[in-house]
């Protein structure tokens, strides 16, 4: 139960503002290894050329956490999480595209 005079803190991220590899992994509660086998596994994609470089979009952050819901809600392995985020994002540009098409008709 929440009481009014508790205080609820986040972080608004956009594309500009990068996390480390660190932020990343202390952000999702994860080990950083776990972020390795994501990028890995091409679910995500760091900047940087090394992983001391490595820096990571808000849009990672949110895969991060929906491959975390896919796991613990489905019990699915990364490879499938993997499929399944590249499905939900074709999905995703589907209804957008059909939503600009049914608006100009």
């Amino acid at each position: 139960m929440r009481r009014e005079d508790d205080i609820m803190a986040g972080l608004l991220l956009d594309e500009e503002h990068l996390l480390t590899l660190g932020e990343l992994s202390r952000a999702c509660c994860v080990h950083a290894e776990w972020i390795v086998e994501l990028v890995e596994q091409g679910i995500i994609e760091p900047n940087g050329n090394d992983l001391r470089h490595w820096r990571f979009s808000g849009s990672c952050l949110s895969r991060v956490m929906r491959v975390q819901r896919l796991q613990r809600d489905l019990g699915i392995n990364l490879a499938g999480a993997a499929l399944a985020l590249d499905l939900l994002d074709e999905v995703r540009r589907l209804r957008r595209r059909l939503s600009i098409v049914d608006h100009h008709q």
